[in-house]
C-alpha cells in the first residue's frame, strides 16, 4: 500500500507540473525541495539584486558621478563580511565596475564565491548603453543603436545583435543582460529611451524584441524585457526624479502592450519595471513599481504574465526622492515586484522587508511565491 501511495503521490506532482505553472520545465518538487531548504534571510536575499557599492554598508554616496571618482573594481572585505548575514541573490555591474578582461574575470569570479549563490547582471543593450562595448580595453562587436537594427526592418538583424551580445557575455561570465529595450519610442522628446527603442512603430518594435530575446537565448543568456509599462512616452528621465505619462490604459494597450505582450508570448523570463507615473491610469503619481494596479492587475492579471518581475533601479531618483531604500523595497514587493534591483542601501532595504515579514505586513508565502521563480529560474541555468 505504501508503495501504491508514493506512486499516486508522484503522480500527483507531476499533474500539478503543468505548462502554465511550470513555464521552464523542470520537475516542481525541485524548487520546494530547494525553498524548505532556506531560512527567511536566505529567501528574503533571493529578491535582492545588488550593486557592489550597496554590498559594501560604509559607503555613502549622493550622485552617480560619485561612483566613478573612485570606482569600486574588486571585492573588498567589507563587502564579504556584509554577505555572510547578508545574502544576495544577484550582483549587476556597472560600467565603472569594469576595467579589462583580467579584472573582469576575477571579480565575477569573486562574486560566484558568494554566499547566495548570486546571479551576474548587466545592461549591454547595444548602441548608447553597452557597459562593455563601449569599454575601449574589449574588442566585441559595437552597435549605433537599437533604432538602428529596427530601421533595417529585418529582425534577424536584431537577431545577430542578441546572439553577438550574448556570446561575449557568456564568455565573460554574465548569466543575465538587461535587454532588450521593449519601450515604444513616441515622444520625440524623450532624454531617455529614444534610440535605445527599436521603434517608434510598436508593429515593427515587438518582432525585433522577440528576435534579440531568442539571439540571447540562444547563446546562452537569459534577456530582460523592460521598461513595463513602457517609458517611451515619457519627457524626464527616472534616474534624477518622477516622469509620467499622461496616456490611458486603453492608449497603453494599443501601442507599449503590443511590444510586451510579444515578449510574454514569446516566453521571456523577466520583466523590468518602470518608475514612471501613469496617472490616467491609476488615478495618482505613484511609481509603476510601486502600484499593484499596474503590476498585479495588469501585468499579471490582464496579459497573463507568469514569471520574474524586477524592478529598475531603486537607486534612481524617482525612487529615492519619495521613499527610503527599506520603504521602496517593502512597498515593490506589495505592489508585486520579486526582485529589487539596485537599492541604494541594500542593507536597510533587507532590514526592513525582514522586520515587513516578521510584523506580518508581508507574508512568508509572499516572500515563497518570488523565492519560486527565482529558483526555476537559477535550476532552469544550471
Amino acid at each position: 500500500m505504501k508503495k501504491i501511495y508514493l506512486w499516486i503521490l508522484a503522480a500527483l506532482l507531476l499533474a500539478a507540473c503543468t505548462n502554465d505553472d511550470n513555464p521552464l520545465g523542470y520537475v516542481v518538487d525541485e524548487v520546494e525541495v530547494e525553498l524548505s531548504k532556506m531560512s527567511l534571510r536566505e529567501k528574503v536575499g533571493q529578491m535582492f539584486f545588488a550593486r557592489l557599492e550597496s554590498l559594501d554598508s560604509t559607503i555613502h554616496w549622493e550622485t552617480y558621478a560619485d561612483l566613478q571618482v573612485d570606482p569600486m573594481i574588486d571585492v573588498n572585505k567589507t563587502i564579504r563580511d556584509v554577505n555572510v548575514n547578508y545574502p544576495v541573490g544577484g550582483v549587476i555591474l556597472y560600467a565603472w565596475n569594469i576595467v579589462d578582461e583580467t579584472q573582469l574575470a576575477r571579480v565575477i569570479a569573486d562574486i560566484r564565491s558568494f554566499n547566495g549563490s548570486p546571479l551576474l547582471c548587466i545592461d549591454e543593450e547595444g548602441g548608447r548603453v553597452s557597459r562593455i562595448a563601449n569599454n575601449p580595453n574589449f574588442d566585441v562587436k559595437k552597435y549605433v543603436s537599437m533604432d538602428s537594427i529596427g530601421k533595417t526592418g529585418d529582425p534577424a538583424n536584431a537577431y545577430e545583435c542578441g546572439h553577438t551580445i550574448g556570446t561575449y557575455l557568456k564568455r565573460y561570465g554574465f548569466d543575465i543582460d538587461f535587454a532588450p529595450v521593449a519601450d515604444v519610442n513616441t515622444n520625440p522628446d524623450n532624454i531617455i529611451i529614444g534610440p535605445r527603442a527599436f521603434s517608434d512603430d510598436p508593429q515593427v518594435a515587438a518582432p525585433m524584441v522577440t528576435n534579440y530575446l531568442q539571439g540571447l537565448k540562444d547563446a546562452g543568456i537569459t534577456g530582460c524585457i523592460k521598461h513595463f509599462p513602457g517609458h517611451g512616452d515619457t519627457q524626464a528621465d527616472t534616474h534624477y526624479g518622477y516622469a509620467q505619462s499622461q496616456k490611458t490604459w486603453e492608449e497603453i494597450r494599443d501601442c507599449e502592450m503590443v511590444t510586451f505582450k510579444a515578449g510574454i508570448q514569446w516566453g521571456c523570463q523577466l520583466i523590468m519595471t518602470a518608475h514612471i507615473g501613469l496617472p490616467n491610469v491609476t488615478g495618482s503619481d505613484i511609481p509603476s513599481t510601486m502600484s499593484p494596479l499596474i503590476l498585479q492587475d495588469k501585468l499579471r492579471g490582464e496579459l497573463g504574465y507568469q514569471n520574474i518581475i524586477i524592478t529598475d533601479g531603486m537607486e534612481m531618483g524617482a525612487i529615492t526622492q519619495q521613499y527610503t531604500s527599506g520603504e521602496a523595497a517593502v512597498c515593490s514587493i506589495l505592489a508585486g515586484v520579486d526582485i529589487v534591483l539596485g537599492p541604494k542601501y541594500f542593507v536597510e532595504a533587507f532590514d526592513a522587508v525582514m522586520k515587513a515579514v516578521e510584523q506580518g505586513t508581508i507574508s512568508e508565502e509572499r516572500i515563497n511565491q518570488s523565492v519560486r521563480r527565482i529558483l526555476r529560474l537559477k535550476l532552469a541555468m544550471q
